[in-house]
């Protein structure tokens, strides 16, 4: 059975993992509490001791504006530790499964951005998370790169859904930006792709491949077009199906979460410029990324965003309301 070493796993993305990877593998997970990314000889002894088969890394400098202030310790978390993780795992014979992000491009197009598009980073963020991605091609021939984007989930730290509910909870108007429009994608979604994508690399068998969760549209565990299973190393996209804007983005969340019972004082949802909220960190434009690569492999294109937003918050709802009803009665 495969071998999984899970770095980030206290994370939104890393909790989702912990619940899917052991559908393919067993699975050693490591958090910040244990593991210091900015200490190559933390990085060192963590891998040496697991000898993992895989590698998956859903750790990351998230905090984009403050990188403007930090870049020297974005760097060393996005750039300096998956390079290090890449040389290792290619020592070992192990591969390497890195989450990237949309902010590696400028933002300018006008079309979802493939896989081989000109990258052009205009943050702090984006620049190191494009230095790991050149670390890792550099350093291991056996590697998955996924881009990502506006990941949110239910377990982990605030993400900008649960922001949403907590202005929206005490604030009659609150002011979102709607010129940024890329493509909300739930953890959960993105933890089974990392899983199905790990499966097929590894030439899993069909009931290895068949134990995974249900969601996304996966209808062989063969390589596609009879390709073979070296060519499925690279780089990838994954977001959720359809586009939106950070203003779309939450006007649909305070529909669906009233729906659901979310208590709310939100009345107006009221659309601004990016120019009105003045940010440190630059944001593109456009960020919205092709997926047909991804689909191939997948066997079939990720859920639409506001029906995995839907699924997302009926969790979130049972989770933190209905859960603390119970405890008060």
């Amino acid at each position: 059975m495969t071998s999984i070493l899970l770095i980030g796993a206290a994370g939104q993305l890393g909790q989702e993992l912990q619940r899917k990877l052991p559908c393919i593998g067993t699975v050693k997970s490591l958090d910040r509490r244990c593991l210091d990314l900015t200490q190559a000889d933390q990085i060192y002894q963590a891998v040496y001791e697991c000898k993992p088969d895989v590698i998956v890394n859903a750790a990351a400098y998230t905090a984009v504006d403050q990188a403007e202030r930090e870049p020297e310790l974005a760097h060393a978390i996005n750039a300096e530790a998956p390079t290090t993780l890449a040389e290792i795992a290619s020592r070992i014979g192990a591969s390497l499964v890195h989450v990237s992000t949309d902010y590696v491009f400028d933002g300018q197009s006008h079309t979802p951005y493939q896989e081989v598009a000109l990258t052009g980073p205009i943050s702090a963020y984006g620049r190191s998370k494009l230095a790991g991605e050149i670390g890792i091609r550099q350093s291991c021939d056996r590697h998955i790169i996924l881009r990502t984007a506006w990941v949110y989930g239910t377990w982990g730290k605030s993400n900008f859904v649960k922001t949403m509910l907590r202005l929206g909870g005490d604030r009659p108007e609150i002011r979102v930006v709607a010129d940024q429009v890329g493509a909300p994608t739930w953890a959960a979604d993105l933890a089974q792709a990392i899983a199905i994508l790990i499966s097929r690399s590894s030439a899993t068998s069909d009931r290895v491949h068949q134990g995974l969760p249900n969601g996304l549209l996966v209808q062989s565990s063969s390589p596609i077009n009879g390709s073979s299973q070296e060519s499925l190393w690279g780089t990838y996209h994954f977001t959720n199906s359809g586009v939106a804007s950070w203003y779309d983005f939450s006007v649909a969340i305070f529909e669906i979460a009233r729906q659901l019972g979310f208590p709310l004082q939100v009345q107006r949802v009221v659309p601004i410029s990016t120019a009105e909220y003045p940010t440190p960190a630059q944001r593109p434009a456009y960020s919205v990324l092709s997926l047909k690569k991804t689909a191939a492999v997948l066997g079939g294109y990720p859920p639409h965003w506001r029906q995995s937003l839907k699924k997302m918050l009926a969790e979130l709802y049972t989770h933190s309301y209905e859960s603390a009803y119970s405890l008060r009665r």
